[in-house]
């Protein structure tokens, strides 16, 4: 089989004179272009792909998943990001992916990141000189990083008078992020630092707009928005936001003639600030006129920085100091889980409630569900411990996101329990599978089916001794329809084989992002059986503007 290959591509800004020539031929040449719907189609008129795959926001690792699955059946993918691929990008995800099945360079398939232009970047080169000095990059989405390490760096950044560049400021659920990060900011920055707000950069979108660190909520910020604050030495003229890099402090930048020399410029006496001082020793600078460094001035004692930092940490009560002991921080992130009491058990008792409450703590938040299961999501360091805990507290667990998922009915509190352990065999074998899309298995113990296994991607329904199966059901919507019967009677023996067939063909042909109706329609078979278009014809009302 011909080996694919793997491209991760970031196309800049999105117009075409800021792409480069590497990005726009790899775009041209792969088999497969693979990126979030809103990028697809900034970049439609360079893709000649046979296969163009784009899915919603949030679906980052299904997208990457689907990348290395097509590259390594010898086809050429490309992933796209906006702006550089390795900065909140694709990159470092796709890798992640790969790691994860074992992947190495001499022995996986090859992979390429295609750098582009990122938002600090373009956005700078709008505003003006922004990012002439040390800078760097925080994004505000707290999906991913729990919020108190992102406020930890804000504080951080600010106190060591670093440019920002906040990425994803706001959007239209999260609003007190950025409000936040003003605060945090204060503490450290005067009110009038300037601020530039960039939305859209180099697209048709494009708006630019200065304002000051104290003003700059009273503009509108959204999440195509990049906030970029200045440090302590930023300064506005004439519609644009300078940083200077320092030069001043050497050079007499409105004069022809400069007072210090070439070779002057690099000794110590120049640089008093420098860590190469010796302690002990006393300089002299020279009169400059029209500089920063006018005044004669003499530096005295210069202690050797290291010492000077460990000093400063003592004078704070710093015991890691005397120890030189530097301890790695264990970063939280975020623990999600769905918990309930069993598959056909729907009762939960006061004591598993207690052990969710103490687990969950005042950080952590529980949403009970309309499948009889709660979702925990809590900042830990340690999972096992969470799930230990659960699965002593006889809890059962299960993961969250598109995986497969087992709806059981309560089969009449045991009155009818005939197909429970067919049930939990379900659950065992295929809960928690992960594949393009969640995926529910409705369960009913009874022809009466008031569980409504039949709206379910899956259905199943125990009758006379045998099982009815149900695939395809669209829930929702004003074409919803409960799935197509396409077994009657299915012996016992059979019902967890058959299951898993159906769901093994569709996790492996199935795009990113597609649910198991949309799935059957457009293959129009699964297994043995094939699909009948069973939704009911409506005929689409126009819209009132006429559109």
């Amino acid at each position: 089989m011909t080996q694919g290959k793997l491209y991760v591509v970031g196309f800049g800004p999105g117009d075409f004179e800021h792409i480069t020539n590497r990005a726009v031929e790899v775009l041209k040449t792969c088999d497969v272009i693979i990126g979030y719907k809103t990028y697809v189609d900034l970049i439609k008129d360079l893709i000649t792909a046979e296969a163009v795959i784009s899915t919603g926001m949030t679906e980052e690792v299904s997208r990457a998943q689907e990348a290395v699955k097509q590259a390594e059946t010898g086809k050429s993918v490309a992933v796209i990001s906006s702006g550089d691929a390795g900065v909140y990008g694709m990159a470092g995800l796709v890798y992640e992916v790969l790691i994860e099945k074992g992947w190495t360079e001499k022995t996986g398939v090859p992979i390429e990141i295609v750098p582009g232009i990122s938002a600090i970047n373009s956005c700078a080169s709008l505003l003006g000189a922004p990012v002439m000095h040390d800078s760097c990059t925080i994004s505000l989405s707290d999906h991913l990083t729990p919020w108190d390490l992102i406020a930890k760096r804000i504080e951080a950044a600010a106190m060591a008078d670093f440019v920002i560049a906040f990425y994803n400021p706001k959007s239209g659920r999260r609003t007190r992020q950025i409000v936040e990060a003003q605060r945090i900011l204060l503490t450290y920055r005067h009110p009038d630092t300037p601020v530039g707000l960039v939305k859209g950069a180099y697209r048709e979108t494009q708006h630019i707009k200065m304002t000051t660190l104290e003003h700059m909520l009273d503009h509108e910020i959204g999440m195509l928005t990049t906030v970029v604050v200045g440090n302590s030495s930023t300064f506005f003229y004439d519609g644009k936001m300078i940083t200077p890099r320092g030069y001043q402090r050497k050079y007499t930048l409105g004069a022809e003639k400069q007072p210090l020399k070439p070779h002057q410029r690099l000794k110590k006496e120049a640089e008093p600030w420098a860590m190469n001082q010796e302690t002990g020793q006393t300089y002299e600078l020279q009169d400059k006129s029209n500089s920063i460094l006018a005044q004669k001035q003499s530096i005295q004692n210069v202690m050797n920085p290291l010492l000077f930092a460990e000093e400063a940490l003592k004078l704070v009560g710093s015991s890691r100091v005397e120890t030189k002991q530097y301890v790695h921080q264990k970063i939280e992130s975020i623990f999600e889980v769905a918990v309930s009491p069993g598959v056909a058990n729907k009762k939960i008792t006061p004591q598993q409630m207690l052990v969710l409450a103490d687990i969950v703590g005042e950080k952590g938040t529980m949403e009970y569900t309309p499948e009889h299961e709660f979702i925990l999501r809590i900042p830990t360091t340690a999972p096992e411990l969470i799930t230990e805990r659960l699965s002593s507290a006889d809890l059962l667990i299960a993961p969250v996101g598109d995986v497969a998922k087992i709806k059981a009915c309560d089969f009449c509190d045991g009155e009818k329990a005939d197909a429970i352990p067919y049930a939990e065999d379900l659950h065992k074998t295929l809960g928690g599978m992960a594949l393009p899309k969640t995926l529910n298995i409705g369960f009913n113990g009874c022809g009466m089916a008031c569980y409504k296994a039949v709206m379910d991607d899956i259905g199943i329904v125990y009758r006379k001794g045998g099982f009815d199966v149900f695939i395809g059901a669209k829930p929702v919507g004003r074409t919803a329809h409960p799935g197509q019967p396409v077994v009657e009677g299915l012996p016992k023996e059979q019902l967890l084989p058959l299951i898993e067939s159906i769901i093994e063909e569709y996790k492996a042909n199935a795009h990113p992002n597609e649910r198991l109706f949309k799935y059957f329609k457009r293959v129009k078979k699964i297994g043995d059986f094939i699909y009948q278009d069973i939704a009911p014809k409506i005929k689409i009302a126009p819209a009132p503007c006429g559109d």
